[in-house]
């Protein structure tokens, strides 16, 4: 197989990511927002691995507010626990409810309080730290299908 018909079969519109058993229409795209860089590279690894873009990583609930117009992401992938004034559940709802992208919570912060603040609406999900490639895959595979996102 040349070079060339590489790059073609990695540019294709539709990709099928057989071990996954998923049908992906376009590379969709993930916006991450996480403060501390180890993990978001972790992330930004994982869910390329399962056959998505990453848009951008951010560290801040005010920079991702900022930044989500320019970048228009399928959906985010967001820290709880971020630099800045404001927190991932406050960004979250503030994004979602000018753009509706929704935000698929990973976090280290699994007490009673935070749950009920991120369940508070019914429109998000959540991943706890360590995750797995399974959780991420599996999340982001139900909120598609919340969200009617291709």
């Amino acid at each position: 197989m040349s070079i060339f018909s590489i790059h073609l079969r990695l540019k294709t519109v539709d990709v099928y990511k057989k071990r996954r058993n998923t049908f992906i229409s376009k590379k969709e795209s993930v916006l991450i927002v996480e403060d501390e860089i180890i993990i978001a590279l972790d992330i930004k690894y994982t869910i390329e691995n399962l056959g998505f873009f990453t848009s951008g990583i951010i560290s801040s609930g005010e920079e991702s507010i900022k930044k989500v117009p320019n970048i228009s992401p399928d959906f985010i992938l967001m820290d709880i626990k971020l630099s800045g004034k404001i927190d991932g559940v406050r960004a979250a709802k503030r994004i979602y409810s000018e753009y509706s992208i929704p935000s698929i919570f990973i976090t280290a912060y699994s007490d009673e309080k935070t749950l009920k603040r991120i369940k508070k609406n019914n429109m998000f999900y959540s991943i706890s730290k360590p995750f797995s490639e399974y959780e991420i895959s599996d999340t982001i595979n139900k909120t598609r299908k919340k969200f009617c996102i291709s």
